[in-house]
């Protein structure tokens, strides 16, 4: 029995990385699938999956604007009839240390981190809520909650990011829409393939299963909360990092 059969689930920043893999396990799982991304490749990444091209379907959304994001959200619910889940995975990093980072760095990542995340949740929550089922999940990270240097802009987005899904999760409980987030560590992406060998060596050295994570090991952990299992799971941040922080 597939998990997600018949199930509308739409993923932000789907081209590549976590969101791609997040894709192809949702549509493995028997869900139809809308993947937003800025990248024009997202539209290949949507035919890798499903050459089809009926149960994944690829729209180029920036979630940074508004008019975008409401948009789109009309069109999937025109193509598919629903959306039953929503994965707020679009990010990005504007990495410098806080006495030389920019306005723009600053606000760049705070715009598609945070503010990004709720344009599209403000625009697909009234759908849920008609429907009386959703499951809302959003990319948080380990450095939200350790820091990391450089990153006081990231942090600060993915921080935010936790305190946002506790506190929604309160408020659509009762309307069968459960809200949480996941939280990786250090995952192989094309992200941080550009990182020296050193600095990669250095911090698989400090996760407790000894290798990095893969963004499958993502995808799973979004499957179980975008599941019928996890019905009874709302307002939580899942760990997914190796044992680098509880």
């Amino acid at each position: 029995m597939k998990r997600l059969k018949g199930k509308v689930a739409i993923v932000t920043g789907g081209a590549r990385g976590i969101g791609r893999e997040v894709c192809r396990l949702f549509f493995a799982e028997g869900a139809n699938v809308a993947l937003w991304d800025v990248l024009e490749t997202g539209n290949q990444t949507a035919l890798n999956i499903d050459q089809s091209g009926k149960s994944v379907i690829f729209l180029k959304v920036d979630v940074t604007k508004k008019d975008q994001v409401s948009e789109a959200v009309k069109s999937v619910v025109a193509t598919f009839g629903a959306v039953d889940i929503l994965i707020n995975n679009a990010g990005i990093t504007r990495d410098k240390t806080f006495l030389k980072m920019t306005d723009d760095q600053w606000r760049q990542v705070i715009d598609v981190n945070l503010n990004g995340l709720y344009h599209v949740t403000k625009q697909v929550i009234p759908h849920m809520q008609t429907a009386g089922y959703g499951r809302i999940i959003s990319a948080s990270s380990v450095n939200g909650q350790l820091g990391a240097f450089g990153q006081t802009n990231y942090a600060a987005s993915k921080a935010a990011v936790m305190g946002f899904t506790s506190s929604l999760a309160k408020e659509v409980g009762k309307y069968g829409i459960t809200v949480n987030a996941i939280a990786p560590g250090f995952i192989k992406t094309d992200m941080t393939e550009g990182m020296p060998r050193d600095l990669i060596e250095s911090s698989i050295a400090q996760i407790p299963v000894k290798r990095v994570g893969t963004p499958l090991d993502v995808a799973y952990a979004y499957l179980y909360l975008a599941s019928e299992e996890a019905g009874f799971v709302n307002g939580t941040t899942l760990n997914v990092n190796g044992g680098v922080a509880p």
